[in-house]
């Protein structure tokens, strides 16, 4: 097996050679795809061909479309995207008169289907070369994961799309239909299966994936399903299978050295310098730009320290508002007046001390959690090698909760539940909760344990309340200069991008649009 360094140069010169696949999502030759006389002969071969298929995770075009996953957040009630080169996601609502099929609509779509194109190349091809099986099992096992992620991915967003599981060079002449959200989905958790059976069951390190983050992505499938008894089996096996734990320290999940090793995360996009991230860094981005911010309203989730909300508790002083709160609200986010003693590090114009309202700061809050605390006032050279984490042992916990009380009730989600809230001093859930109290309380540790990671869309939608938490939502309460957010339930389909409808005899539009 080669090291990891090994791999991460492959997905620098993958990401090269990307940018020339772009032009049409189901027409696009993978980037894989060379001649037979010169490629897939080796396991090397093999080796740098799933190398470009994880590079797949790290492209999106503009900086925070795909790959920041606070810019999922802003689609939501969590945060706001500030800059019009991000208009996709203010105009997510499609509300103009005829549907935004750019910036996020068509490079999710886009992204995902280059993905899959070259992991089908690979899943045709490495099982013909000669090697040793094991180590075939492994690469096969892994492409199935990120052929199951990119699927997940579209039908989540999409809903019916087409399924393509061939090495096809085509141009898509050929009249091609959707499949059914259900059909695709079926075809995610047979990957998932094969990648369970397949993949070593050992802790996260090196950037590949292993079993039990195969076995969470299966459980959040199970999850958007709602088949809450078998997700509750899945994530229990992750619990009882012991090779990942919380970590003592909440910050260092997301920045390294404390990364490096984390028993916590269970899958991330991998980071190295000098080639790290596809466009700026995120310090740069987020820190300097505050091109992403949460909102007041994320702020106001946050209970005090004695587990009650700011509504009730006597430890709430509105002169000192974030004072005696959650520790995770401090650790997600910047308040006014923090220095460097808080984190700050000379953002925003190398302001020492952050002001809300001012200097490009629009909601009052700016993202603390994923920077880089060594980072002070960085710029476009600043190297950001922060690795992008997309699963870690805190949603396994969280997902088990959910399932467990929607399938059996809360009295078994209490133990998982409260291991989040000890982690950061939270006191533990009162006792004797009903099955609906203890869904809206897992929902609220949902957002605030996974505030900024890019949960929270897709939690509304699968939950159902995406139209009664933002249609309406008021990004800065009184603020008429911010369009309201607008949510309908049509927009839990993304319109397909027009140019994938103009090029792909049969493709049909998504209903609504």
């Amino acid at each position: 097996m080669k090291t990891y360094k090994k791999v991460s140069c492959l997905l620098a010169l993958s990401l090269t050679l990307l940018q020339s696949c772009k032009e049409n999502a189901l027409e696009v030759a993978p980037l894989d795809r060379l001649s037979t006389s010169v490629f897939w002969k080796t396991e090397s071969d093999v080796q740098s061909a799933l190398a470009g298929c994880y590079a797949y995770l790290k492209t999106g075009g503009a900086p925070v479309s795909l790959f920041y996953q606070a810019g999922w957040d802003a689609l939501t009630d969590d945060a706001y995207s500030q800059y019009p080169w991000d208009a996709a996601i203010q105009d997510i609502s499609f509300s103009g008169p005829t549907p935004n099929t750019g910036g996020y609509v068509y490079n999710s779509y886009a992204v995902s289907y280059q993905a899959i194109a070259a992991i089908n190349n690979l899943l045709a091809n490495a099982g013909n070369i000669s090697m040793d099986a094991a180590a075939k099992t492994k690469y096969l096992a892994e492409a199935n994961f990120l052929r199951a992620y990119f699927y997940f991915q579209l039908a989540q967003l999409y809903g019916n799309v087409i399924i393509t599981t061939q090495p096809e060079a085509t141009t898509f002449k050929e009249s091609k239909s959707k499949s059914t959200r259900d059909e695709v989905l079926t075809l995610v958790i047979q990957d998932l299966d094969k990648a369970i059976a397949g993949l070593p069951d050992i802790a996260y390190t090196d950037g590949h994936v292993v079993k039990g983050a195969a076995q969470t992505l299966k459980a959040r499938v199970l999850l958007f399903q709602k088949k809450y008894a078998e997700a509750a089996t899945l994530s229990k096996a992750v619990i009882d299978g012991g090779k990942f734990k919380l970590s003592t320290n909440f910050s260092e999940i997301f920045y390294k050295p404390g990364q490096t090793n984390n028993n916590e995360i269970l899958f991330s996009v991998k980071n190295l310098p000098p080639n790290s991230y596809p466009v700026q860094g995120i310090d740069l981005v987020i820190g300097n730009w505050l091109a992403l911010q949460p909102t007041l309203d994320l702020a106001s989730e946050y209970e005090c320290k004695d587990g009650l909300p700011t509504s009730s508790s006597p430890l709430y002083n509105a002169a000192t508002p974030y004072e005696n709160r959650d520790p995770r609200l401090r650790m997600t986010v910047f308040v006014d007046g923090d220095d460097e003693s808080k984190g700050w590090k000379k953002y925003n114009g190398s302001q020492t001390v952050f002001k809300a309202f001012t200097n490009s700061n629009t909601t009052g809050l700016a993202i603390k959690k994923t920077l880089d605390p060594t980072q002070s006032d960085p710029g476009y050279s600043t190297v950001s090698s922060q690795d992008i984490v997309l699963m870690r042992y805190a949603e396994v916990l969280l997902n088990y909760a959910e399932a467990e009380n929607e399938a059996n009730g809360p009295a078994n989600a209490y133990a998982a539940i409260n291991q989040v809230r000890a982690r950061v001093g939270m006191p533990a859930l009162p006792t004797g909760l009903t099955q609906a109290q203890m869904r809206d309380r897992i929902r609220h540790e949902r957002r605030v344990e996974l505030a900024l990671e890019g949960f929270r869309y897709f939690d509304l939608r699968r939950w159902g309340t995406a139209v009664q938490e933002l249609n309406g939502f008021e990004i800065v309460p009184g603020n008429t200069n911010l369009k309201k957010k607008i949510y309908k339930t049509t927009f839990d389909y993304w319109p397909i991008p027009q140019t994938e409808i103009d090029r792909t005899k049969g493709l049909v539009q998504n209903s609504g649009y």
